[in-house]
Parts: C-alpha cells; sequence; structure tokens
C-alpha cells in the first residue's frame, strides 16, 4: 500500500475513533466534583451509647466535599442524594478519561497530517 493510502487510511480510523469518542461524551449525565464519605460519630452527651465499650456510633451520616473558590465546602446528604452524588463524581472521572483519550487522538492525527509526505526519490 503506498505511504499516502496508509496514511488516508490511518487519519480516517483516528477520525473514527474521535467520533465514537465524541458520542460517548453525549451520553455522560450529570457532572460533580468532590468526594462522597460516609460517617459514624460520638455526640458530647457523657452517658451516650457512643460513648459505650465497645462504643456505639452515630449516624451513618453522608457527606459531599469540594473545592469552590478555594475553598472546603462540604454538605450534609441524605442516602439518596449522596446516591447521585456519587453517579455524577463517576461521570466526571468518565469526562476526563474520554477528553484525554480524544486528546491523544487528535495529537497523533496532527503529527500525520503536519508531518510531510516524505519523498521517493524520483
Amino acid at each position: 500500500m503506498p505511504e499516502s493510502a496508509a496514511r488516508t487510511e490511518q487519519l480516517a480510523n483516528y477520525q473514527r475513533q474521535y467520533r465514537e469518542l465524541a458520542a460517548q461524551l453525549a451520553e455522560i449525565g450529570f457532572i460533580a466534583t468532590g468526594t462522597v464519605i460516609e460517617r459514624s460519630t460520638r455526640c458530647g452527651t457523657p452517658g451516650c451509647r457512643c460513648h459505650a465499650d465497645p462504643p456505639r456510633l452515630h449516624g451513618l451520616y453522608y457527606q459531599w466535599t469540594t473545592k469552590v473558590a478555594g475553598k472546603t465546602v462540604t454538605r450534609r446528604l441524605t442516602s439518596r442524594e449522596a446516591a447521585l452524588y456519587r453517579e455524577w463524581i463517576a461521570n466526571n472521572r468518565r469526562l476526563r478519561q474520554l477528553i484525554t483519550q480524544m486528546r491523544q487522538i487528535s495529537t497523533r492525527a496532527a503529527e500525520l497530517i503536519l508531518t510531510p509526505d516524505t519523498p521517493t526519490g524520483d
């Protein structure tokens, strides 16, 4: 196969891969940054069960923590909200992965497009 035909075929392959990734982007739902954690806590009441031996802590409480304008923000969540935030955070990770792959393909395609054909020596 001549070199220019191989380059054209490879470029078409990169374009196909890029379109497939772009289609996956369209399927991503809401996104969020941050972390969802589950916490159990002790209260300040000395005779409470949370101070017993062994302790029986209060909770399970869910918290979402993220950075907003350089400051850490923490919000208490219901179990339903925690599930949603976990999904949105996973969507954000998937979004970043897809964009990274798209950049890699774009870089390879650019190298292919911008590299001059080598002379055949005629």
